[in-house]
């Protein structure tokens, strides 16, 4: 996909209405095409809403944004809104709600949809109207409906039974021959950008782009594998409450966790439940389903630290040869052999897959795989100024939520660049969340 800033509004339109179509056969995908009625009703998990919320939800937002604010349409369903707003209602309260039965929101964001794409041909992305320019608010809705659809993959991870979602076909990418092995990559000392301000469609709390400057640092050259973290298992590391943060130890204890989510140890070994099916841990895979409190324990038992998002970020993105930060790790156009993102397997790929993804400095998978925790807490950049509302990114900030990077095998690549922040709290183990150790150059 060419860069979007290199397009011409009829051009642009066009790539929004294949990509509105693409995520919405996605969305269908996860939900109508294969559940039945009880499935997409039902709650599997306080954690989560019912399928049948999130599919009018994606629905209801996009009236929102491109019906009535980007077309000046007159609302379809305004008794609906508080139904499908995420603030008025938790998701454990949200299958008492009377929400849309299957068929009716299926038929409600269809006639959303056809309306958005009548009315497309008419808004003009006019520069001097931020919520248009540059096709900002399509951006925003085609990101918000990939961002359920991963939503959708946790809410199928959790459900017992039956697997309801096929393998994807085709092979697995080849591994580098350094794959798996593990080491680390120097990041000298020096300023770079971080975030940006031209990006069209990248939101808030990404903005504006600014300089830090870093003392230097090692970072791993992959996620922290299955096999690494087995061997933190091994050491007794969830039973030895120095590599714990006091409120993780306590979130251990309180739980007897004694493993990454969806692990159970059988007399052959370690298994998983990924999507219905029950398999061997695969020891190359990174490890997924890990909270930020087993992160950074692991870390600890290791010798080192979680990176924080500014080291992330700068070992993503920034090309220490050209001076600048690049929008992916290995450039500013999206190419599909570089990461595994968008689905195109329901798991991560194997540690030291897709070498031509690395980065400038050379670490890989940065992008795609797993979502990686940072030790940073969830804070709007210097200058930050909230857009197009509060409840994206600034209700969020302060130390209760900590910073994910990269995206997952389940994240579209339109909803993820180098300067993507992700928050979450630090219990959180149904993401498809993993990451990769850091570590002073200089001793402090």
């Amino acid at each position: 996909m060419k860069p979007l800033d290199t397009l011409d509004e009829d051009a642009l339109k066009e790539l929004i209405a294949g990509e509105l179509g693409r995520v919405r056969d996605r969305s269908l995908g996860l939900t109508t095409d294969v559940l039945d009625e009880t499935d997409l009703t039902g709650q599997v998990s306080p954690l989560m809403s019912p399928l049948v919320w999130d599919l009018a939800h994606v629905g209801n937002y996009e009236e929102l944004w491109l019906l009535r604010a980007a077309a000046g349409i007159e609302p379809m369903r305004p008794e609906i809104d508080t139904l499908y707003d995420a603030f008025e209602h938790p998701r454990a309260e949200r299958p008492s709600l009377p929400l849309l039965p299957p068929r009716e929101a299926r038929a409600y964001i269809d006639t959303v949809r056809a309306k958005v794409l009548d009315s497309l041909s008419s808004v003009r992305f006019d520069t001097d109207a931020p919520l248009t320019s540059g096709g900002f608010v399509y951006g925003m809705v085609v990101q918000h409906e990939h961002m359920h659809d991963e939503t959708m993959l946790a809410t199928h991870q959790l459900r017992k039974g039956a697997p309801a979602l096929l393998e994807p076909p085709g092979e697995a990418p080849p591994v580098s021959p350094a794959g798996g092995a593990g080491g680390e990559v120097l990041v000298e000392a020096g300023p770079f950008q971080m975030g940006t301000s031209d990006d069209p469609w990248a939101y808030d709390n990404e903005r504006p782009g600014h300089i830090v400057d870093l003392p230097s640092y090692y970072i791993d050259a992959e996620p922290v594998t299955n096999a690494a973290y087995l061997a933190f298992m091994e050491a007794g590391g969830y039973d030895d409450p120095r590599w714990w943060d006091a409120k993780g130890w306590e979130w251990r204890t309180a739980g007897n966790k004694r493993a990454p989510a969806f692990w159970t140890r059988e007399e052959t070994g370690w298994v998983r439940r990924r999507f219905g099916r029950v398999e061997p841990v695969p020891p190359t895979e990174p490890v997924q389903h890990v909270s930020w409190y087993e992160a950074d324990a692991y870390a600890r038992w290791a010798g080192k630290r979680l990176p924080t998002e500014a080291e992330w970020e700068k070992a993503a993105c920034w090309d220490p040869v050209a001076g600048r930060s690049r929008r992916y790790p290995w450039g500013d156009v999206y190419e599909d052999d570089r990461a595994n993102l968008g689905q195109r397997m329901l798991r991560p790929s194997e540690a030291g897959s897709y070498e031509k993804g690395a980065s400038a400095y050379g670490v890989r998978q940065m992008v795609g795989d797993v979502w990686e925790w940072t030790s940073s807490d969830f804070h709007g950049y210097p200058g930050f100024r909230s857009f197009p509302y509060k409840e994206y990114s600034e209700v969020f900030f302060g130390p209760d939520y900590k910073v994910l990077r990269g995206g997952s095998w389940a994240t579209h690549p339109l909803a993820v660049r180098g300067t993507f922040r992700n928050w979450d709290y630090p219990i959180r183990r149904q993401i498809f969340t993993g990451f990769r150790c850091a570590r002073s150059a200089v001793a402090a």
